[in-house]
């Protein structure tokens, strides 16, 4: 019996990465002698175990082959026999297609060790087409490793696998699940770049893909691509660390862009109104969770609102706040405002500074929501006890008054 750390652990140990998982294969043992040495079985679909102390998990060496469309149509084969080389052929990536033994040895029989060192993704064999979850893995890794490149070969296999309607089979929950992680990632946009780059972009988040090549007002938007636009808001969201839902908003603010007439572009009026019932359909296919969804839906239809929060009344901004249940949910609203300030950040490399200068919308609506807020609803209320009908205005125009004084609006 032979132990090896395989997969991650080992490439990210080479990179000089912290390691945050083991992953381990057994080679030359069967179930009965694992047992025996106190592992736990725990696998379905083949042999894993778990360790008596650690509780890490450990997979007996295996063969797999393809018996049906997607990622779940494999049949897998274990035994004594398997080889270590048989085992890592099976894996996606070279980088990720290496082992460490128990002497600290390397074994790479594929060429890892030389693509870290070029930093390329490069598939180990062809076996790479038939689990379409592998293109979604490769994308995250960009995004984990932006300054990988994709291998020519690897990117043509993606393309015929994308032809060929491998990427149809994914099924929702592990699409979003890959696309998750890989928006906490450091550079977001360049999993997008690889999954444009082979043509499954248009296939998993066509909504997302129509908004390249559609134009934008240079004043407002010097990358004027607003494709480009949201690669740049999505990874200011990266580079402020903001968490899933802010990063979702951001990526889906503008989605609405992606369904103005040509004939009206560079101008995307309503477009705010439009990007809600895009977000609220693809979130519907991939299931996403609902606190991204609702968050995403709130930043399309008000970022534009959001940037204009100096000019507006303050019975406009009430109305705001009462439109996003900014007084049951404020810190969702201030999720909205981060979101927000994504878009306005991530502009076009003539106004990189952009992304220094003061956002003050954001601390702008926060001070008039604190006034609102800190309204007695109940006091207003009791006044109006003998005509509640009238309750609802007299609390709104109560919070109106109240921003009205915080804010220093003279205006009615």
């Amino acid at each position: 019996m032979q132990i090896y750390v395989v997969g991650g652990a080992v490439r990210d140990g080479l990179l000089g990465l912290p390691v945050q998982d083991h992953d381990w294969v057994v080679v030359g043992a069967t179930p009965d002698q694992m047992i025996a040495q106190g592992f736990r079985p725990v696998g379905k679909d083949f042999p894993v175990f778990l360790h008596p102390q650690t509780q890490e998990e450990y997979a007996l060496a295996r063969t797999e082959r393809k018996t049906a469309p997607g990622y779940h149509g494999f049949v897998f084969h274990t035994s004594p026999e398997v080889r270590l080389e048989d085992d890592l052929i099976r894996r996606d990536l070279t980088i990720n297609a290496m082992a460490r033994a128990e002497d600290g040895s390397i074994v790479d029989p594929y060429g890892g060790q030389q693509d870290l060192r070029d930093r390329v993704f490069r598939h180990v064999s062809d076996a790479f087409a038939e689990d379409p979850v592998r293109i979604l893995r490769l994308a995250r890794f960009a995004a984990c490793f932006p300054d990988f490149r994709v291998a020519d070969a690897t990117n043509a296999l993606m393309r015929k696998m994308v032809d060929e309607g491998e990427v149809d089979a994914l099924v929702p929950e592990r699409v979003w699940q890959e696309l998750s992680r890989g928006l906490m990632e450091q550079k977001p946009s360049r999993m997008f770049a690889v999954l444009r780059d082979c043509g499954a972009l248009s296939r998993i988040l066509p909504e997302l893909d129509a908004l390249w090549g559609v134009p934008q007002p240079p004043l407002h938007h010097p990358e004027v691509d607003t494709g480009v636009h949201m690669m740049l808001v999505i990874d200011y969201a990266a580079e402020r660390g903001f968490d899933l839902p802010i990063r979702f908003a951001a990526l889906m603010h503008d989605l609405g862009k992606g369904v103005t007439p040509a004939e009206h572009w560079p101008k995307h009026h309503g477009h705010e109104g439009m990007g809600p019932r895009l977000i609220t359909d693809l979130c519907k296919r991939l299931r996403v969770p609902t606190d991204c969804r609702d968050l995403a839906v709130m930043t399309a239809r008000e970022h534009g609102n959001v940037s204009r929060a100096m000019e507006l009344r303050p019975k406009t901004i009430v109305t705001l706040f009462e439109r996003c249940d900014a007084f049951r949910k404020p810190e969702r609203f201030a999720q909205m405002l981060l979101a927000s300030e994504c878009d306005a950040r991530g502009r076009g490399h003539e106004t990189h500074d952009m992304r220094y200068r003061d956002y003050p919308q954001g601390a702008y609506l926060l001070n008039a929501l604190a006034a609102a807020r800190a309204v007695n609803a109940g006091e207003v209320a009791a006044c109006f006890a003998e005509d509640k009908a009238r309750i609802p205005e007299a609390v709104h125009a109560a919070r109106v008054a109240a921003v009205k004084a915080a804010l220093g609006d003279v205006r009615d």
